[in-house]
């Protein structure tokens, strides 16, 4: 089956966050948007259409799932990533950040410190900082484009503030490292020399370039997984976000007991309906769109690439290993944030992420997300190549 990438669809009077709210956000409301993850694609067509018969029911009460969506889920982390789990580790939840959340109190008390890497998904800091913990940076390092983690910041960080929990994002939101076997292995043996629980968050796992490969922290040793919390989902992978559906992996039953508490405590129990089935009918049947998904991507990499090599070449790429979120760094034009802002938006009227709003590593840089039709991202590129010619 092929599938039709460059269809433009609009998605404007739809409620979409992405299209709908920039005034709401203090964003001019011309301005193309290419911030939040999610992508300007339709989904599988096997999901819309096991959605569409679960509306022709016409029932959408509290609805679990059983044997064959735990057995979709299990199929795809067994193909895809070469890791069997078993069902008692499961934990559903209505999204990965509200993980990171319950995660944050089911492990650490109130003043306790919680490790993160910025520049980082700018969740990862507001779910320590608004559950009154201490944030705890250790910082990755750019070198000559190319994200490296500080090995001894990263022990010197966890014994001076004496840390309780750390959050790994894997693939990296937004310096798109998909950390190496080696790599993770270092920081889980310090992790477990120093009795630090880890927070996996692997939702870009699905989307890898060629010559890399994602590795799930958890397979590396039965010491690593029973130290961490595997936090997966369909919802990037199939461009499923809203319904609100993700899998949390816990394979150590103390650690697992205290998480279902927190989620419990949160008043939360079902997931969404439309969530359980567009999951596993994504995991059973939506193999082939993500594959021409992930080659259509692959195309709009390249051509971002070429576009700022011969056209924008004082704006750099970090060159992505995953996800479909790309870090640019706008450095070499000098420009103090405010500048640099005022440049993305009222010049070249685009909505992308700030990279200040990763943390202060973030400063100079800027993330797009490519996860739409060229054209768009053609339009995107040609409206910043022109602001900075006029600047």
């Amino acid at each position: 089956m092929s599938y039709d990438f460059d269809r433009v669809i609009d998605r404007k009077n739809t409620n979409s966050l992405k299209y709908d709210f920039a005034k709401e956000r203090g964003m001019r409301e011309d301005a193309l948007p290419l911030w939040v993850a999610d992508m300007d694609f339709q989904t599988a067509p096997e999901i819309i259409e096991a959605l569409h018969q679960e509306v022709d029911h016409g029932i959408f009460g509290y609805t679990e799932g059983k044997d064959a969506y735990f057995e979709a889920v299990k199929q795809w982390m067994e193909q895809s990533h070469q890791w069997e789990v078993k069902r008692n580790w499961l934990i559903k939840t209505p999204g990965i950040v509200f993980a990171l959340a319950m995660a944050v109190k089911a492990y650490t008390e109130k003043g306790e410190s919680v490790l993160i890497q910025q520049p980082v998904y700018y969740p990862f800091s507001e779910v320590i900082v608004d559950n009154q913990r201490k944030l705890i940076n250790n910082s990755l390092i750019n070198i000559n484009g190319h994200y490296e983690i500080d090995f001894e910041d990263f022990e010197k960080k966890i014994v001076d503030n004496d840390v309780k929990l750390f959050l790994l994002c894997n693939p990296h939101n937004p310096a798109s490292r998909v950390w190496t076997r080696d790599e993770l292995q270092k920081m889980g043996e310090i992790c477990l020399k120093h009795q630090v629980l880890i927070v996996s968050d692997e939702i870009h796992s699905d989307f890898i370039y060629p010559g890399y490969k994602h590795t799930v922290l958890a397979t590396l040793s039965e010491e690593l997984a029973d130290i961490t919390i595997t936090c997966t989902a369909p919802s990037k992978t199939f461009n499923l976000a809203g319904l609100q559906i993700s899998n949390i992996f816990i394979s150590n039953q103390k650690l697992r007991r205290k998480f279902r508490k927190e989620v419990d405590a949160a008043g939360y129990s079902q997931v969404n309906v439309m969530g359980l089935v567009a999951c596993q009918v994504a995991y059973e049947k939506g193999r082939p769109w993500l594959e021409a998904l992930n080659q259509y991507l692959l195309g709009n990499l390249n051509f971002v690439r070429t576009f700022l090599q011969e056209q924008l070449p004082e704006i750099k790429l970090i060159e992505p290993e995953g996800t479909y979120l790309l870090w640019l760094d706008f450095r070499k034009l000098n420009l103090s944030p405010e500048e640099l802002e005022d440049l993305i938006v009222n010049q070249a009227k685009l909505w992308l992420d700030s990279g200040a709003i990763f943390g202060e590593d973030g400063n100079g840089y800027q993330r797009i997300n490519i996860a739409c039709p060229r054209e768009t991202l053609k339009q995107a590129l040609n409206q910043l190549k022109n602001a900075i010619e006029q600047r």
